[in-house]
């Protein structure tokens, strides 16, 4: 465990990097077929595979967010 506290977006950037691993492991896994020549998978998996770009967007929204707050509490600091 660590002693920081947790900041603004901290929770949608883990969130963005656990949504974007599923997509990884989902596009592994409906390229693999076509590299074997076995059947593809069933079109499902391709929807799965967009979870990747949302959670790139996830996570990103977390950093801005991040960002914001840290920029708030600097204007605050020095006015």
């Amino acid at each position: 465990m660590s002693d920081e506290t947790p900041q603004a977006g901290d929770l949608l950037v883990r969130i963005g990097a656990i949504v974007f691993l599923i997509g990884a492991v989902a596009t592994l896994a409906t390229v693999a077929p076509l590299f074997v020549g076995a059947e593809p998978l069933p079109s499902v998996f391709y929807w799965v595979c967009m979870l990747m770009g949302a959670g790139f967007l996830i996570a990103g929204a977390g950093v801005l967010r991040s960002v914001a707050a840290q920029r708030r509490q600097a204007r605050s600091s020095t006015a």
